[in-house]
């Protein structure tokens, strides 16, 4: 028997009802201790007020999809959790509906600290039975990768379609996934049984899929390695498609691309983290740290970095969230003579969301007038329904003691009476996941719905 501690991942595109399979996990009498890993898509974290009756430790991480740009933050808690491992059985994470679930099972076989403490016993996904074709017809990467990557695939909200247009779904997804066992299910009630305890995700399936997937996917695109003497240095870059670019620089041992691999792996948890903002002319003075360099408003950028007398010769690592082609981005010396890299490397980026699909979070401290914010919703959902893939959040309510979680997906949409507030002051915290989503408008609107006394 393994003494590693088992993963079982939870994923499914926005509205999908994993929050509410996660929920009937933690509540069943399972006699298992389950620590519980989630992801949010947006600025606020809300997804620990929605799982109701859970004792379970709830660790939450807000930056985006679980992919190469927080895999740092992902093995950080993986590390932290292992070390109390004593304290639970197993762990769920639940990944954002935006995310492709491969780079997440990457991590437990890519990073050697968790490979050595976890198994990734299997991916759930769930599918939204009523609304998934539009997004298959579109082919969204995200979810195509979903059904593509489970061992469990769970046809949600089967009360919502015919016999037939479930056979049809199901027929569609066997032509993407036809190991993955299937089953039907309303308000996510698949046998837990079959969901836990799967024996370990297919790693050969996986590179059938993608042949690349044993390849770490990085936040950065190019690296390379310079040995240089003493003196001041310059990096000169031009405009290039973003306002800013993360940019980290280290010491390396040999000018290699194995070298730049292996410090990839080093670098790759400071870099994910937010970098300091640098403008144009301003010095990069500490090494392993990641900066922001402004590109915006001018024509060209100078960043400054010194070589000192007992660092002379020492070969220089650099690590670039864009390639230099993309920004003109070339390396002077005092002198303005351009110094060529000894070597580089071009890292596979291979993550990327749809542009038009976006995220808009809303904190306003007070409660809603109820009649107000239900005109607004049903009027808004009308205007915006086909394009709101999720919504949900907690919200106040004039005369109710008790939080309302709201959730809803694409025109459909409910409450339920969560905890109550207490002593503690209500904010309502809401996030719309969509696309062409207008924050003003959205949150305007919404000021305008909170009661006010006369």
């Amino acid at each position: 028997m393994s003494s590693k501690i088992p993963v079982t991942v939870l994923t499914g595109f926005l509205g999908s009802g994993k929050t509410t399979l996660l929920n009937r996990i933690l509540s069943e009498e399972h006699g298992l201790r389950i620590a519980v890993i989630e992801n949010e898509f947006g600025e606020i974290g809300i997804d620990q007020d929605l799982v109701i009756n859970a004792d379970e430790e709830i660790f939450e991480m807000n930056n985006g999809c679980i992919c190469c740009t927080v895999r740092g933050d992902l093995i950080r808690i993986l590390n932290e959790l292992a070390e109390r491992k004593d304290k639970f059985d197993r762990v769920i994470l639940e990944t954002t509906g935006m995310a492709d679930p491969g780079p997440v099972a990457q991590t437990f076989f890519v990073d050697p600290s968790i490979q050595k403490q976890y198994e990734l016993d299997g991916i759930i996904t769930l599918v939204d039975s009523k609304h998934v074709h539009a997004h298959l017809d579109d082919k969204t990467d995200e979810v195509m990768a979903q059904a593509a990557f489970a061992d469990r695939i769970i046809l949600n909200k089967a009360d919502l379609v015919s016999n037939e247009e479930m056979r049809s779904l199901k027929t569609r997804l066997q032509g993407i996934n036809q190991l993955a066992g299937f089953y039907s299910a309303t308000m996510a009630d698949a046998p837990i049984k079959e969901l836990l305890d799967i024996g370990g995700f297919n790693l050969e399936r996986a590179v059938d899929i993608k042949p690349n997937f044993l390849e770490p996917e990085y936040p950065f695109e190019w690296a390379g390695i310079w040995q240089l003497e003493a003196g001041q240095y310059r990096f000169k870059l031009a405009n290039g498609p973003d306002p800013d670019m993360t940019f980290l620089i280290s010491k390396a041992d040999t000018s290699s691309e194995a070298e730049i691999k292996r410090l990839a792996e080093e670098v790759f948890i400071a870099f994910s983290k937010d970098g300091e903002p640098v403008s144009h002319q301003e010095e990069l003075t500490d090494l392993n740290k990641a900066y922001q360099l402004q590109l915006a408003g001018l024509d060209h950028y100078e960043f400054t970095f010194n070589v000192s007398d007992d660092d002379a010769n020492t070969k220089i690592a650099v690590y670039s969230q864009h390639t230099p082609e993309e920004f003109d981005m070339v390396l002077v010396n005092q002198d303005d003579q351009a110094q060529a890299p000894s070597d580089q490397y071009y890292f596979d980026a291979g993550h990327e969301h749809n542009d038009e699909v976006g995220s808009v979070s809303i904190e306003l401290p007070g409660v809603f007038n109820v009649s107000f914010i239900n005109a607004w919703l049903e009027m808004f959902l009308q205007e915006k329904g086909p394009d709101i893939y999720r919504m949900k959040g907690i919200l106040g309510a004039h005369g109710e003691e008790n939080r309302l979680i709201f959730q809803g997906v694409h025109m459909l949409f409910g409450c339920q009476l969560g905890k109550p507030w207490g002593d503690e002051k209500p904010v309502n915290r809401m996030i719309f996941i969509g696309k062409n989503l207008d924050e003003d408008y959205i949150r305007g609107s919404l000021e305008r719905c909170l009661y006010k006394a006369s």
